[in-house]
């Protein structure tokens, strides 16, 4: 199983915000590079980069996303914003590998298939959801999508990997939602790649035992920031 490491960017600083609360922000680094760079030494071989502005629409961090992207030598997949072809391409061209949509995938159907479309297997179909609700614009809005329907609907589209957050653990160390991920592998054929709650390597050892071989890949975030987790030992457990 591939260990992620997830880097949030808000104001072009390292943050979690717990369950996506703007409001329950914990701030860490000013260098976003540094820390990226520290995750690829420890064994990362891919990075996760969130656009937490991007995603609320207060702003952006394209910059520090290109300058992180230009450090290191592992791909790098970003989300946060991206609601069009010309958003992901800019992305790419930037030096990302992958592009993470969400919203779009909800509020424009076209558009969402447009970059589906044109860039294949680069997409990856961010869901995140409370239980079966899932909610848009940086977690802040609900929407009318239920987790599963938008799962067939975005496959059917083409879309080859699904990340899923369970926004209810994300940020609070209670272990992925187990139950959640192995109904969403049992979908279809894509690759998933679970994401929320991390806080153990046992949390981490636990994911891999139960899952099918779809379930691929595991987000972690605040854990990495607080010490609960040492990456090094967490990509060896799960290797």
């Amino acid at each position: 199983m591939l260990v992620i490491p997830a880097i949030d960017l808000h104001k072009g600083k390292c943050v979690s915000m717990r369950q996506g609360d703007p409001t329950a922000e914990t701030q860490y680094d000013d260098d976003a590079v540094e820390r990226a760079e520290s995750y690829v030494a420890a064994g990362a071989q891919r990075l996760q980069v969130i656009d937490l502005d991007g995603a609320l629409e207060s702003g952006e961090n394209k910059a520090t996303i290109a300058s992180i992207c230009q450090a290191v030598n592992v791909p790098v997949e970003t989300g946060g914003g991206i609601r069009s072809l010309t958003d992901a391409r800019q992305h790419l061209d930037a030096g990302a590998s992958y592009i993470i949509l969400g919203t779009v995938l909800v509020e424009d159907e076209r558009s969402a298939r447009n970059i589906i479309g044109a860039l294949g297997e680069k997409v990856i179909a961010g869901i995140d959801a409370r239980g079966e609700n899932v909610r848009i614009h940086g977690w802040q809005a609900g929407s009318v999508v239920l987790r599963d329907a938008l799962i067939k609907r975005v496959a059917g589209w083409g879309v080859s990997r699904i990340m899923h957050t369970e926004i209810g653990r994300d940020g609070t160390g209670e272990g992925y939602d187990i139950a959640a991920l192995q109904m969403i592998a049992e979908l279809g054929t894509f690759k998933v790649t679970a994401s929320g709650g991390a806080k153990t390597v046992d949390d981490l050892r636990a994911l891999k035992a139960a899952m099918p071989p779809n379930v691929d890949a595991c987000v972690v975030g605040r854990a990495l920031h607080e010490g609960t987790i040492d990456l090094a030992e967490a990509i060896k457990a799960v290797a």
